[in-house]
């Protein structure tokens, strides 16, 4: 079942569609069914994916790192993980540029410190509240995809689509357990 969070930014020039799937705070210690499970359900259909921090498990980066992935570590990563992904990146799709990082701290203020890690971006994607986020702040999009599985702040499980044509739109897609 899909669930609609607004959420979507400027239209610009671009003649096709990419579809880019958003995980985070998936905290696996290992590849399991659920995690299979939502990347063939909930995201097969995508072009790209985007996992922004706490995946717990290098074999979780192994995993992804077999689609077209970009990635970035979390606080709960261990070394090995942070020592393979940058804490921040931005990337280039679409006519768009993302800026991918994990967050840190406490949920009051995380948008806020994020968004001052970034500038000429157009689209902001963390991590770390577990709580899903898609809305247009000073005209830059900024989407938290939740979590997918384990514990959920918001009481949901739930997954990220951005969508780039003309815009961007994000759609926070709710997970069944």
């Amino acid at each position: 079942m899909r669930g609609n969070i607004p959420g979507g930014l400027r239209s610009g020039s671009v003649a096709n569609k990419i579809r880019i799937g958003v995980l985070s705070d998936t905290h696996l210690h290992r590849v399991n069914h659920t995690l299979k499970n939502i990347l063939d359900r909930y995201l097969s259909d995508t072009d790209v994916l985007f996992h922004v921090g706490d995946f717990t498990s290098p074999g979780i980066v192994e995993y992804l790192t077999g689609r077209n992935f970009y990635g970035v570590c979390g606080n709960m990563d261990p070394l090995e993980i942070k020592a393979r992904l940058p804490e921040k990146c931005v990337v280039e799709l679409g006519g768009y540029r993302f800026g991918l990082v994990h967050g840190w701290g406490p949920s009051e203020g995380l948008e806020e410190r994020v968004s001052d890690v970034f500038s000429k971006v157009d689209v902001i994607v963390y991590g770390h509240s577990h709580k899903p986020v898609s809305r247009v702040r000073e005209g830059v999009l900024i989407f938290n995809p939740g979590t997918a599985c384990g514990y959920s702040a918001a009481g949901l499980h739930s997954v990220g689509i951005l969508e780039c044509g003309e815009s961007v739109r994000g759609e926070i897609v709710r997970v069944d357990s």
